[in-house]
């Protein structure tokens, strides 16, 4: 399974940004699988973010984030996206997608119930 993330760059505070993530793979079934959104800041833990079911019918958000983050899956494309509004300098980290091979009802929001991780697309918000 390879995860490629992309989108990120440089906002100033209150701006917004749409982070993607593709997946693929010769045996992955996108439409299988639970997919999330974690990140990382310098000396930092990774955290969770959102998280999305493999059918798309329930997502859930970390505090920090809910009300200006919303993800959203396209099964046509094999890509999750992550649309970040109203982003503020404590949302600059490295973002991270990964994919959960659980069928869960409820998205997971814990780092290692996640199988594959892409390789971080860095979002700097300055104030």
């Amino acid at each position: 399974v390879q995860l490629q993330a992309s989108g990120g760059g440089l906002v100033q505070s209150g701006g917004s940004l749409r982070l993607s993530c593709v997946a693929s793979g010769p045996t992955f079934d996108f439409s299988d699988y639970g997919m999330g959104w974690f990140r990382q800041a310098p000396g930092k833990e990774r955290e969770f973010v959102a998280a999305i079911t493999w059918s798309g019918g329930s997502t859930y958000y970390a505090d920090a984030v809910k009300g200006r983050f919303t993800i959203s899956r396209d099964y046509a494309k094999n890509t999750i996206y992550l649309q970040m509004n109203s982003l503020r300098p404590e949302d600059t980290a490295v973002y991270y997608c990964a994919v959960d091979f659980s069928r869960r009802r409820v998205p997971s929001t814990v780092v290692t119930e996640y199988d594959y991780w892409g390789q971080g697309t860095q979002v700097t918000v300055s104030s």
